[in-house]
């Protein structure tokens, strides 16, 4: 079982945990006329609303396509975890009054089930779960803001190490000669390709030319370079609008699950959608190998 489900696992025991406490010491639903019998009454709760946890899980994963993942950042955990919640909430909650009818009516009638008795327990429940959110979320924030900054400077340190020569441009490095749909090209060196943007109809090749900064336009389509670029491990899409040298990355910034790229001599930033954050980082690991 690798770490994301251990995470899983534990965080999802204990917010159930904290929701059985808050029922034991308030004791709605009658708990109090069960004396000791109560908190067998709240483990079996603890034991389902457990089981419902991981049917919630499955809802978000299978259905609305939103894996538990760490490498998209802790905005996208907290959103997915607002999500959980909101499909969450309503299931603990029918469970619980179908447990109050079938297992807690004998001594408190009112438990049977009925429409009044799911929106009394949705609220507690709601309430419950919004406080626990808010401590998840503060926990989330704070330990993958830390986990996120430790990931990038370690990224930063093998970048460094991906253009071991001084020189921008390698010697001996090769020739590569992008072509348009019309009569346009563009002849340059590999090392000295910077990054490509696509503008409209036209992409914007930025490399350097005698040491400087220069742009050329093409008209193409960003596939059409990134097809012609394949063969190139470090040139990667970044974006849907950028290709990217790698190698000509000089700094790599993260905030708050976002990413971007400070390209060399230029300086220019380049966005990292959320997708293709973790190729970014697997193809500078790999080079690293």
């Amino acid at each position: 079982m690798d770490r994301e489900h251990l995470e899983t696992i534990r965080v999802r025991a204990i917010s159930v945990g904290f929701a059985v406490l808050a029922l034991g010491v308030f004791k709605p639903f009658g708990l109090g006329a069960w004396k000791w019998e109560g908190y067998v009454h709240l483990l079996m709760i603890w034991v389902l609303g457990f089981a419902v946890c991981f049917l919630t899980e499955l809802i978000l994963r299978d259905v609305a396509r939103m894996p538990r993942s760490y490498e998209q950042g802790v905005d996208y955990i907290i959103h997915r975890n607002l999500w959980f919640q909101l499909i969450n909430t309503p299931l603990v909650s029918l469970m619980i009054c179908l447990y109050r009818h079938f297992m807690l009516s004998d001594r408190v009638p009112n438990n049977q089930l009925s429409w009044s008795n799911f929106f009394e327990t949705l609220a507690i429940i709601a309430f419950i779960s919004f406080a626990i959110g808010l401590y998840w979320r503060f926990k989330f924030r704070s330990h993958y803001l830390a986990q996120e900054l430790d990931e990038t400077r370690q990224l930063n340190e093998q970048l460094m190490n991906l253009s071991p020569t001084p020189s921008p441009i390698a010697e001996g490095s090769e020739m590569i000669t992008l072509k348009g749909t019309t009569s346009e090209k563009i002849t340059l060196n590999i090392d000295a390709l910077l990054f490509i943007e696509t503008v409209g109809n036209y992409v914007k090749v930025c490399h350097l030319r005698d040491g400087l900064v220069c742009t050329d336009m093409l008209r193409a389509t960003s596939k059409q370079m990134e097809d012609d670029l394949a063969i190139y491990p470090m040139i990667i899409r970044c974006h849907r609008a950028f290709l990217v040298n790698l190698t000509q990355v000089e700094q790599i910034v993260t905030k708050s699950g976002s990413m971007q790229l400070i390209i060399k001599h230029s300086h220019d930033s380049i966005p990292v959608s959320r997708s293709n954050v973790s190729i970014i980082k697997n193809a500078i690991k790999r080079e690293q190998t």
